[in-house]
Order: C-alpha cells, then sequence, then structure tokens
C-alpha cells in the first residue's frame, strides 16, 4: 500500500484499519478526476480528485476537499472504510457526531415545548 501525503501515525491507522476490515488494495479501484471550486487554474488543470470504489460492496465515494491528490486519496480510503464499517454495525465517529447532534436537538424542542405551556 502506497504512503499518501499525511502524517506516518495516519498511514499507520490507515493500513491497520484496512488490515481489520480485510479491505484489500486490489479490491478498489481508482480514478482521478478534475475538481471543482476553490484553487483556480491548479484545479483546472490538474485531476485531483479521487473516487474510489470497492469491488466487492460496490461501494463508491469521492473526495476532492484538498488541492493535493494524495491527500485525497488517503480522505476517501478512510470514508470507504467508515461507510464498510458502518454497513458491518459499527458506530463510526461520524454516526457518533449525528447522534450527539439529534439528541442536542431533541433536547432544544422539549425546552421550547415547556416555556410555551
Amino acid at each position: 500500500m502506497p504512503d499518501f501525503a499525511v502524517s506516518e501515525e495516519k498511514n499507520r491507522w490507515l493500513k491497520e484499519k484496512m488490515a481489520e476490515l480485510q479491505v484489500r488494495e486490489e479490491d478498489l479501484e481508482e480514478q482521478f478526476v478534475r475538481s471543482s471550486g476553490n484553487g483556480g487554474q491548479h484545479v483546472n488543470k490538474t485531476s485531483t480528485c479521487v473516487q474510489l470504489r470497492h469491488i466487492p460492496s460496490g461501494i463508491s465515494v469521492s473526495a476532492s476537499r484538498d488541492r493535493s491528490q494524495s491527500v485525497n486519496r488517503f480522505l476517501a480510503r478512510r470514508e470507504l472504510l467508515e461507510r464498510l464499517a458502518a454497513l458491518n454495525g459499527v458506530l463510526t465517529p461520524e454516526m457518533k457526531r449525528i447522534e450527539r447532534l439529534r439528541k442536542q436537538k431533541d433536547r432544544r424542542r422539549r425546552r421550547t415545548v415547556k416555556k410555551e405551556l
């Protein structure tokens, strides 16, 4: 597996997570397309957006958050691993964040209902 332009710790985490979820590089189909948004001429000339597809499950993700193709490759793999973990029933950090926001919204709604009564 290639090392990406992120910290060594993040590269190590990615390798461990891929081994844990039994995802191999051979199972991934990667395409590079042109990004959109901020970045000017640089973005228009280079293909920094990464589209990643996990062939066995058919899950596809796209990452174009950064101007660096290498960082986007890392981000696409991280998002793919989160989706695969969610498919297996594991509570992902994104799912925890959404649940926390949902509870916060419910608390606020209950407070306003009490005030109206």
